[in-house]
């Protein structure tokens, strides 16, 4: 880790479906210092909105037959992953693509487009872990208003003066000297909702790193980047930290439909860092 910066976790509860944001205010609100940062993951906000699909209800038309069985999980699986350079758990994960599959490519193609369903994975940063069964989450709605929102109320209720950034582990790249991302939105100076395309493309990037989708101040893009790097690099050291669906079922040793609100609420949530310079 950085050792220009120290990291606070923000422990929370399960935040339920359309329960606000309140929890993590409060939590973080007695932590923070002025001038830190305040890095909040993307999926708790997009679920505390309610921006919830129920994937079991939507039927997969052809299309998405074809996405799932053969474009993902054979051409993906087995030629273009391993051609590509695909980490070696990313290729295992879609050589063994459930059946559900289908009906997560038909929700893509519905909600975002052909240009995000023919990623192999990821696609429009629809988030299956942290929710039970076949719920999935979609993006944020607005996320830019909601990091001002996180911090004037800090700055109302704890007099603490944050720069909160939300940001969402799938990638952008940097490729001679442009930043681009396949999601459909990001902060200003990153070239968004790329797709498959932008996805392609950065297979021959050397630089990955997370996805800021807002700032509440504007500040340079590259200490947003170093920041959301710092909070990134903190997650994936935590043991128990969930950041895709096998992850969730390793941890509690079952599989996602089978995984229920109760279950989730049994364990401690990291939904946002506190990113303090030292």
């Amino acid at each position: 880790m950085d050792d220009k910066y120290r990291v606070l976790p923000v422990k929370t509860g399960y935040i339920r479906p359309n329960e606000g944001l309140d929890e993590i205010i409060d939590r973080a609100g007695l932590m923070v210092e002025d001038g830190d940062y305040l890095v909040v993951s993307e999926t708790p906000v997009a679920i505390s909105q309610g921006r919830i699909v129920d994937e079991s209800e939507y039927e997969p038309s052809l299309l998405a037959f074809f996405l799932a069985d053969i474009w993902s999980k054979y051409i993906w699986g087995y030629i273009l992953g391993p051609l590509l350079g695909m980490k070696k758990r990313t290729i295992k994960n879609l050589r063994r693509l459930p059946r559900e599959a289908r009906a997560h490519k038909e929700v893509v193609l519905r909600y975002y487009g052909m240009k995000h369903a023919l990623k192999p994975g990821s696609e429009a940063g629809i988030d299956l872990s942290h929710l039970p069964g076949a719920l999935a989450a979609l993006l944020p709605e607005d996320p830019q208003g909601v990091s001002e929102y996180i911090a004037r109320r800090i700055w109302e209720v704890y007099d603490r003066d944050v720069t909160v950034l939300i940001i969402d582990t799938d990638a952008t790249y940097k490729l001679m000297g442009y930043y681009f991302t396949s999601l459909p939105c990001a902060i200003d100076g990153i070239k968004s909702d790329t797709g498959f395309l932008g996805y392609l493309l950065g297979r021959f990037s050397d630089t990955i790193l997370p996805t800021p989708l807002a700032v509440s101040k504007r500040i340079d893009i590259d200490k947003i980047f170093e920041i959301a790097k710092v909070a990134e690099d903190y997650h994936k050291n935590s043991a128990e930290h969930i950041e895709t669906v096998y992850d969730m079922e390793k941890i509690f040793k079952e599989e996602k439909d089978k995984i229920t609100i109760r279950s989730l609420e049994s364990i401690e949530h990291v939904p946002a860092l506190i990113v303090r310079e030292i």
